[in-house]
């Protein structure tokens, strides 16, 4: 807060009315300042709206003051939900100073907290406007457009074929005498109409809401469908393009879609997950749960790192007309249908891919299928609650089809054996009703071949994000942990960790399931060890292998409490050993601090890179914050990392990050509008999978080191050799983090949880081999930008 008090200036005016306003303005502006230094904010900025008002020529003087006082008000306002009240100083601030992007950017973050994120584009994108070098305001301008015009979009106005076909079809329409259009997807109507169009089809066909709009037009909108055999003017008759869908499924091996929605181990850097938790992604979810989510993922098949083994030829589901209103109508209550499908390969029964084929109308199609280039994903339906996922030539994978809650759901996989032609044993599943088998005497026999066991004492099950099972699945990354974890503790007391190590192992192996030494007096005072991950994570019962360890975890879900709690239970610890540090402070923003009085952290493992391939926010402050809380000797996780990146020459990136020009689009010029919103960071990449040239060799741009911060440096210059003549269209980057100088992670490896990110040029640069081309790397808070030195 600056110290300084502007003096009033003296207007060209004299008499008395003058001399009382330049008293007022004082009065006002001493009275201002004491209350900011009580902390009375709200007063203050009172105060400060009366000067301003009064006296407009002292706006530069106290400018950076109001600034503050608004902020720090906005922030009391907002912690008592007085939303309106907080709105409206914004509104008075702006009035004042219309032209302040630190004010702009402000309040835009609080009408996106709020969630009005419309709204706080048009905040950030000012503010960007304003002042081009705010970092701030250029980085939550880009996460509200992500939001806002996520990246299909420009994939799906940049896809040629979609374009020209659906222009086709509707050219016909028109010529055949359907004269009023409606358009659902981008819009609103109001008029009864000949022809609706719509591609409110998402990768599952249906989970954009398709039914459930064209049974509203059908029935409010549309004129009368043509009846059967009749010809005439279209105009006459009601017509929906596209008139019908045909979906498309396959069964396919996929080490990919294995390890991100399948727990595949059952020990983790010697911690043994227990039978009775049951791990599930949110796409295995069952219809039943409380929280309606999409039954599927999706996937670019063509471009899945590691590929996938179709192990069954691709089959017809369901069929579906959209000029039938009774067909569509009956959809969401048809009975499940069961599909059998033959195997043709062998292989580890991982999903069912979907995709469909639209037909706009008799002679127009489209096709999302994975041999397709398209600006469509697959549906993935990952394939879980299997006894034995390997099926082999001559089995048959049943399913069940329906299409409850607006999704086509695919449920109750499972395997007939080919040499148990009744076998159920590979279906898990405990709920529905077994599949028609024919005869009572089939029913017996299969009966008679389930496997039963007495159920466990407790079962849980616990839904994992995709990422945080592939990070359950990445056994390099707990053992890297355990290993650093144990050299650190080893270097505080090495003579009391190995006693305690031994003592530790002996209890295990003699299994009594205390936990606890046969002397508690004799029990030294332990080492904390703190965890704030983001979400699920099984570090600290790890770290509580490690001897005399009293781990703290930061997991919010009490799902995920109640099964690290079991997790505990099987693998020998008291209740007591984890502990759950956000019952501990009344606030997650309170996460780091000292475990109780005179008590310091031996290590804290902070998560520094987002699922994404971005740095997390504020990752900076929080490692400050962690660095006063160790004991000496103590550590961070990881230490420092180290930011790679390469040139590449990807057309695939430019053309999922802005529209292209104008043939793309039929000759309409929607370039300069919705590329308005393009953000030139790419995230989520797969760059083993990433069709692109790479032009020059791995190169370090940027070093974050949270255990020494004066290492750090703000703004570098890289040099990069050209290694490959070509134009470079995309910075794409990772990181190794560095949890010691010997144990490193790499974020981009093939086991890694993490994805990748890339900076896109606005305009290619062309190089040629052997050139330098110097990179400007800044780092600001937890903002990295990258751009070409020119």
């Amino acid at each position: 807060m600056p110290n300084s008090r502007p003096r009033p200036r003296r207007g060209a005016r004299s008499g008395a009315g003058a001399v009382g306003r330049d008293r007022l303005v004082s009065r006002s502006l001493q009275s201002a300042e004491h209350c900011l230094s009580a902390q009375d904010f709200g007063t203050a900025y009172a105060h400060y709206l009366l000067v301003l008002s009064l006296a407009p020529e002292l706006k530069d003087d106290v400018k950076e003051t109001f600034q503050y006082t608004l902020f720090r008000w906005a922030e009391e306002l907002d912690a008592l939900n007085r939303t309106q009240d907080l709105l409206g100083c914004y509104e008075q601030a702006l009035e004042l100073f219309p032209d302040d992007e630190v004010i702009c950017n402000s309040m835009g973050e609080h009408l996106f907290r709020m969630g009005f994120r419309d709204e706080a584009a048009g905040y950030f994108h000012k503010a960007v406007k304003l002042n081009p070098d705010f970092n701030d305001a250029k980085e939550n301008f880009y996460r509200v457009a992500n939001w806002l015009v996520e990246r299909w979009h420009f994939i799906m106005l940049n896809d040629t074929k979609r374009n020209t076909i659906y222009n086709a079809a509707i050219q016909d329409a028109v010529c055949l005498g359907s004269k009023s259009v409606l358009d659902i997807g981008a819009g609103t109507g109001i008029l009864r109409v000949s022809l609706v169009v719509t591609e409110t089809v998402d990768a599952g066909l249906f989970g954009e809401g398709i039914v459930e709009s064209l049974i509203h037009a059908w029935e409010h909108l549309l004129l009368q469908p043509k009846t059967r055999g009749e010809n005439g003017n279209c105009e006459k008759y009601g017509k929906v393009i596209p008139a019908s869908a045909v979906l498309y499924g396959m069964a396919v091996e996929c080490a990919e879609i294995r390890r991100h929605h399948r727990v595949c181990t059952k020990d983790v850097a010697g911690i043994c997950l227990p039978t009775n938790v049951k791990f599930q992604s949110p796409a295995c979810s069952s219809v039943d749960t409380e929280e309606t989510v999409e039954p599927y993922t999706t996937e670019k098949m063509s471009r899945v790192p590691g590929g996938y083994l179709a192990l069954t030829e691709c089959f017809e589901i369901m069929t579906v007309d959209f000029n039938n209103l009774q067909e569509l109508k009956s959809l969401a209550t048809k009975k499940c249908g069961k599909i059998g499908i033959p195997v043709i390969k062998e292989g580890i029964l991982d999903a069912i891919v979907v995709w469909f084929v639209l037909q706009l109308d008799d002679e127009h199609s489209l096709s999302t299928s994975p041999s397709e280039e398209t600006c469509w994903e697959q549906a993935v339906y990952p394939v879980h609650d299997l006894a034995d996922y390997w099926i082999k030539s001559g089995d048959q994978v049943m399913m069940e089809v329906s299409c409850q809650d607006c999704y086509l759901r695919i449920q109750n996989i499972s395997v007939f054996s080919s040499e148990h032609e009744m076998d159920v044993g590979k279906d898990f599943s405990k709920d529905k009703d077994l599949f028609s088998l024919g005869s009572e005497a089939e029913l017996c026999s299969a009966l008679a071949n389930l496997q039963t066991s007495k159920p466990d004492a407790m079962e849980q099950t616990c839904i994992l994000e995709s990422t945080e099972i592939a990070l359950l699945n990445n056994s390099l990354y707990h053992e890297s942990f355990k290993m650093a974890m144990r050299k650190v503790l080893s270097s505080l007391t090495p003579e009391k960790l190995c006693q305690a190590m031994d003592t530790h192992c002996q209890n295990n192996e003699m299994s009594c399931g205390s936990g606890q030494s046969n002397s508690e007096e004799s029990i030294p005072e332990p080492f904390y060890v703190l965890d704030v991950s983001e979400g699920f994570s099984i570090l600290p019962i790890i770290a509580g292998t490690l001897g005399q360890v009293k781990p703290y975890s930061s997991v919010e879900k009490d799902q995920h409490r109640i099964t690290l709690d079991l997790i505990s239970e099987a693998n020998h610890f008291p209740k007591e050993t984890l502990e759950f540090w956000l019952r501990h402070v009344e606030d997650e923003s309170a996460v780091l601090q000292r475990p109780k009085s005179d008590k310091l952290w031996s290590i804290i493992i902070l998560d520094v890179i987002e699922p994404s391939g971005l740095i997390q926010q504020e990752i900076m402050e929080k490692a400050a914050i962690s660095r006063c809380l160790l004991q000496s000797g103590g550590k961070i996780f990881p230490q420092y990392v180290l930011m790679f990146g390469l040139l590449v020459e990807s057309q695939t990136l430019v053309e999922e990050s802005a529209v292209q020009g104008t043939e793309r689009t039929l000759g309409l010029n929607i370039a300069p509008f919705i590329n308005q919103f393009q953000v030139p960071i790419r995230v989520f990449l797969d760059l083993s999978s990433l069709p692109c040239i790479p032009l020059s060799k791995p190169v370090e741009l940027l070093r974050l080191d949270l255990m020494t911060p004066y290492l750090n440096t703000s703004n570098r210059e890289v040099k990069v050799h050209i290694c490959k003549s070509g134009q470079v269209t995309a910075i794409p980057f990772w990181y190794h983090m560095y949890l010691d100088d010997e144990i490193r992670l790499d974020t981009s490896s093939e086991a890694s949880h993490w994805k990748q990110a890339a900076v896109v040029l606005d305009n290619p640069i062309q190089v040629e081999m052997g050139e330098e081309l110097v990179l400007s790397v800044q780092h600001h808070k937890s903002n990295v930008s990258i751009t070409v030195k020119q």
